[in-house]
């Protein structure tokens, strides 16, 4: 894989991210899933501390252990877990931050996380003291980079304002094309970049039963995934090309669950060089835009 180096951030990365929260939770089968990935040239991995309870940042710390100087490890911060266990309170609060990164670098068995991401947002956050949370992490070499982790044009617009995250994530595929209309035009004249998550629509555009999605019905799902379909390409080839080719993006970050999954991502990746900018442009043209209704 052709690695980038983002604006904002002093280390290369892989176009295709692994997104952890897909693991099953055995270390086994995981690690065999993990390393397919390293194998296939990505050497970015996604997780957070709120997947399965923080055995998510086990599995990956124990997988990774003995090659972390070649990984780009990204985690997340901001759920923590209630006193009862069963559920996640929003803590975007600086104590909370610098008390919670100390259990992320044990879990994961490392010193430093590469980027460690705020799990959410919201305008009424006390953001000044997050970001500083963030900026004192950096300054003790804890973590390399931060970002957020948000799809309201609001809330990112606010953030830039107030500082450079290296990265900001959000969803987007041809079935949520809401970031076309504010946040990669803003994010693309700043120093951040995109992460994407959900590339593949939950796999709506692949080979899942067709079913709504955000304002789509049913039925224009399934002409969606058909006029990709007709176009003769492999489906996964072409969402990533879909999200590549956006400047404001960095990296898709894909969830898989098996090894087969990996293969066939970077299989995707390999045949989504061949396809060209007019062909996307054609067929994005004839896929509606949705917009945002709230958080403008």
């Amino acid at each position: 894989m052709e690695y980038k180096k983002s604006p904002a951030l002093e280390f290369e990365i892989s176009p295709i991210a692994l997104g952890c929260m897909s693991l099953k939770g055995s270390l086994k089968a995981d690690k065999k899933i993990i390393d397919t990935a390293i194998s296939g040239g990505i050497n970015f991995l996604d997780t957070a501390d709120l997947y399965q309870k923080g055995l998510n940042e086990e599995i990956v710390g124990t997988t990774i252990k003995d090659k972390r100087n070649d990984i780009i490890l990204a985690t997340k911060v901001g759920n923590q877990l209630s006193a009862d266990g069963n559920g996640w309170d929003w803590n975007p609060r600086k104590d909370y931050i610098l008390k919670a990164v100390e259990q992320s670098l044990m879990r994961l068995q490392t010193d430093y996380i590469d980027i460690y991401q705020l799990h959410g947002g919201t305008l009424e956050d006390p953001w000044d003291e997050t970001l500083e949370a963030f900026e004192i992490l950096k300054s003790q070499g804890k973590i390399r980079a931060f970002g957020i982790s948000s799809i309201r044009p609001n809330v990112i617009r606010k953030v830039l304002g107030m500082s450079s995250p290296a990265t900001i994530m959000m969803q987007y595929n041809p079935l949520d094309r809401r970031p076309e209309e504010a946040a990669f035009p803003l994010i693309a004249e700043a120093n951040t970049r995109v992460l994407v998550r959900g590339a593949f629509a939950k796999g709506l555009l692949i080979d899942k039963p067709a079913d709504t999605f955000l304002d789509y019905s049913a039925s224009e799902v399934k002409q969606i995934r058909e006029l990709i379909a007709d176009s003769g390409l492999l489906p996964e080839a072409f969402l990533i090309r879909f999200g590549l080719i956006q400047p404001a993006v960095g990296s898709l970050v894909i969830g898989a669950s098996s090894v087969e999954q990996v293969e066939k991502i970077i299989l995707a990746y390999q045949q989504q060089t061949m396809i060209s900018d007019k062909l996307i442009e054609e067929i994005s043209a004839k896929i509606p835009l949705n917009q945002y209704l709230q958080h403008r």
